[in-house]
């Protein structure tokens, strides 16, 4: 007769910060704040909810298996993972480490949102996006789509390199 392991809420986290992004792969799924919510019961079934950046988002189902995957390897098992479409994730969802992660990787990190943020403004108007190489101001929006739709694509005059800004969601 088998005993089954019951793992705990830190436990869950540690691992789930094993997963990485897999558009982003220095980024992790808990400090991109994709990773939202872990349940143990006292019976050790794990529910992990994890909330897509947006809903099309085509990284969603990798990043779903990376988790089942992950859980697996660790031994946990009694879970499910949830995609959560409760909450809109927000780049404000983003720890401080993540986006200083994102600028070393070469990636301008997402700024705080503001509550008159508005997608079409945003369209609309072109905001000053400093390189991730040199810090210039001296940038100009090349796209606003990059590699993935979550990030728009910019060139800075200064240092002469194309970036890439992760928008603010």
């Amino acid at each position: 007769m088998s005993t089954i392991q019951l793992h705990t809420e830190e436990q869950i986290w540690d691992f789930l910060k094993e997963v990485t992004d897999p558009e982003i792969p220095v980024l992790n799924i808990v400090e991109m704040g994709i990773a939202r919510k872990v349940e143990v019961n006292e019976e050790g079934h794990v529910l992990v909810k994890i909330t897509p950046t947006y809903s099309g988002c085509p990284a969603m189902n990798a990043i779903e298996k990376l988790v089942n995957e992950k859980l697996e390897e660790r031994a946990v098992q009694n879970f499910k993972v949830k995609l959560d479409f409760a909450e809109t994730w927000t780049t404000d969802w983003m720890t401080e480490e993540a986006k200083v992660k994102l600028k070393d990787y070469g990636i301008a990190p997402p700024e705080k949102t503001s509550e008159d943020d508005d997608f079409l403004k945003t369209l609309s108007s072109t905001k000053v996006v400093p390189c991730p190489f040199c810090d210039s101001f001296e940038t100009e929006l090349v796209s606003q789509f990059g590699s993935t739709a979550c990030k728009s694509q910019y060139f800075c005059n200064d240092c002469e390199q194309p970036f890439e800004h992760f928008k603010c969601i």
